[in-house]
């Protein structure tokens, strides 16, 4: 694609439309008190939750996700820790399926890039892309392991729970999903996102029965996050509870801490940056609304019309999928996109990938984008515009609206001096 050619467009924008003003607001969003060391609460929890399981020796695969966890190193290294103090010998793999290009040193640049070191962690990393068959389900699907973690003695996924991006259920994105899909690498993830949402889900359900019946699964540390950021619980799971009543009581808490975009119709919405560190998708569904998976409906609200994005995160390493919920990107973001990187996700997302890679209209500058969306959301140029601006969809405590929103702001929500 020659992105010179199209830096250099000109566009027929109707001289009287105008970019509204914006006000600053915050959301009334449910806020629980933070945890102070969650390093602490991580490592209390593995000691007294997994002493039982331990045994003096025994190796523990902890799983690094890709995903932009707050407290990240900090749940980790209290996991490490808690681990060690039993008597176990823990070291990291980066469980997160096909990111990173699908290869061993883009994931361990991808674990570098949020943090996770062998120095900030203190433990070994130890990459890899090749898997190992270690079980199958009642349906016959295979279970994959890295092949690092199928020679340990344990797996323990370290992930947060929050609503997953391409299917609804009793689990969703968490520790279930993380042992089943992200220690799987590209064929684990690849068979379990070729198929529909009803399908994935079971899918994940059968195939943590199956690994824990291999007694490979150790038990997981999950931690659940409000929506300014804020860890506000880390739980120890044993391998009972992954996938278990203890993991669906978790995800149910969790879909209470990600609520959607509080405005029935929104116009416009301009977003600063997406990222892998941000959703696998770039963008959260469950904020925008839009999911674009057949056989999985979009929310009814927010109803979106036209979304701008601006950016990606450097962490993403050009890693775009999900660039195609966007209808409206700068030349600049289109710059950054690794295709290779983008496809080889795509693939292994399958129905999923599907959509969310097609490619949004590309224009000169960001003023651009902005101006395109407002003239083509269904609004004629003298109409006011429901627009709403946000840093990304991820941490979402407050965002930019124009006139029309403020005066329909949901209880709670207060303009922000």
């Amino acid at each position: 694609m020659n992105w010179d050619q199209l830096s250099q467009i000109e566009l027929p924008f109707h001289d009287d439309l105008k970019v509204p003003v914006l006000t600053e607001v915050s959301l009334a969003l449910p806020r629980p008190e933070p945890i102070a060391d969650v390093a602490a609460v991580a490592h209390a929890g593995v000691v007294a939750r997994l002493a039982d399981f331990v045994t003096p020796g025994m190796t523990v695969a902890v799983g690094g996700g890709s995903r932009g966890l707050a407290e990240r190193v900090a749940l980790l290294c209290g996991t490490i820790s808690g681990v060690r103090a039993l008597g176990g010998e823990p070291f990291v793999v980066p469980a997160m399926g096909s990111h990173g290009g699908a290869q061993a040193q883009g994931q361990l640049a991808m674990l570098a890039g949020l943090g996770i070191t062998e120095e900030s962690v203190g433990a070994e990393i130890r990459a890899t892309m090749d898997t190992v068959e270690v079980a199958r389900t009642a349906d016959g699907m295979p279970l994959y392991l890295d092949r690092h973690a199928a020679a340990a003695d344990r797996i323990l996924p370290v992930n947060r729970i929050k609503p997953h991006t391409c299917f609804k259920g009793p689990i969703e994105s968490g520790c279930a999903k993380m042992a089943v899909v992200g220690f799987g690498k590209q064929p684990g993830a690849a068979q379990i996102h070729a198929c529909g949402p009803v399908e994935m889900r079971d899918r994940i359900l059968n195939g943590i029965d199956a690994l824990r019946a291999t007694g490979r699964l150790l038990g997981g540390v999950a931690s659940l996050e409000s929506a300014g950021g804020d860890v506000v619980r880390v739980a120890t799971l044993t391998a009972d509870d992954v996938g278990g009543p203890a993991e669906v009581e978790l995800t149910n808490y969790a879909r209470d801490l990600v609520p959607a975009l509080p405005f029935p119709q929104i116009d416009v919405l301009i977003i600063d940056k997406g990222g892998k560190d941000i959703s696998g998708t770039t963008l959260d569904p469950n904020v925008t609304g839009r999911f674009w998976v057949h056989g999985l409906a979009d929310l009814a609200e927010p109803d979106v019309s036209a979304i701008v994005l601006l950016d990606l995160t450097p962490v993403s390493a050009g890693n775009a999928l999900g660039v195609g919920f966007a209808d409206f990107i700068p030349v600049s973001l289109a710059r950054q996109i690794d295709w290779q990187k983008t496809y080889v996700n795509c693939f292994t997302a399958g129905i999923a990938g599907l959509r969310r890679a097609r490619m949004p209209m590309v224009l000169p500058t960001d003023d651009d984008c902005i101006k395109a969306a407002l003239s083509m959301c269904g609004r004629a140029f003298d109409q006011p515009k429901r627009v709403v601006r946000i840093a990304s969809t991820l941490h979402l405590t407050r965002c930019w609206v124009s006139d029309p929103l403020l005066r329909e702001l949901p209880v709670g929500a207060a303009v922000i001096a």
